[in-house]
């Protein structure tokens, strides 16, 4: 693939995206979750940071539902500006409302403890070798990564949003592992 600045990147996966179903994509979230879940870090784990996905991301739902059965404290992002998300801890499916994005969030109380998350989950348009992360553009979790000092931050994705490339600016973070279908391990 030819270097795309950002906005082009992003309109080209969002092409890629479309090719599929949403069930198509659930199926293909399968062995990502099954591999995300023999990970070292995640079962050494006490607090995670997880993501409730959208209909064309990594399909997370049932690994949130798991982890929190299993025990472990699981903390979903919230947006609460154009600028800004905060945390909050998961409590059950029944503690959700929908954002104005269309995004189901829990309710409750701001999580803090910032250095008390030791894995975290971090979706991503696209990934590259380099274990560089394309967001959405509105820069959310590039102000919030800088917080997670203690946190082993993996990303997630499709093959298809695998990149050999991704152009970056000094803002950007990275991730210290990314994992598709095809379990490329950084």
């Amino acid at each position: 693939m030819k270097q795309f600045d950002k906005a082009a990147l992003r309109k080209e996966v969002r092409e890629r995206k479309k090719k599929f179903s949403t069930e198509e994509l659930i199926e293909q979230s399968r062995p990502i979750i099954e591999h995300v879940l023999t990970h070292p870090r995640l079962k050494e784990s006490k607090t995670v940071l997880l993501y409730n996905s959208l209909p064309d991301e990594v399909y997370t739902h049932d690994l949130i539902q798991q982890l929190h059965t299993d025990g472990k404290a699981v903390l979903l992002p919230v947006v609460i500006s154009d600028t800004e998300m905060e945390l909050r801890l998961y409590h059950g499916s029944e503690a959700f409302e929908t954002s104005t994005y269309g995004i189901l969030e829990p309710t409750g109380e701001a999580f803090t403890d910032f250095s008390s998350i030791d894995f975290a989950l971090i979706p991503g348009m696209a990934f590259d070798a380099q274990r560089n992360r394309l967001g959405r553009g509105k820069g959310y979790y590039d102000r919030f990564l800088p917080l997670l000092t203690n946190a082993y931050k993996l990303g997630i994705c499709f093959p298809f949003q695998f990149l050999p490339s991704i152009p970056t600016e000094e803002t950007d973070i990275k991730v210290d592992e990314c994992i598709s279908i095809l379990q490329c391990k950084l």
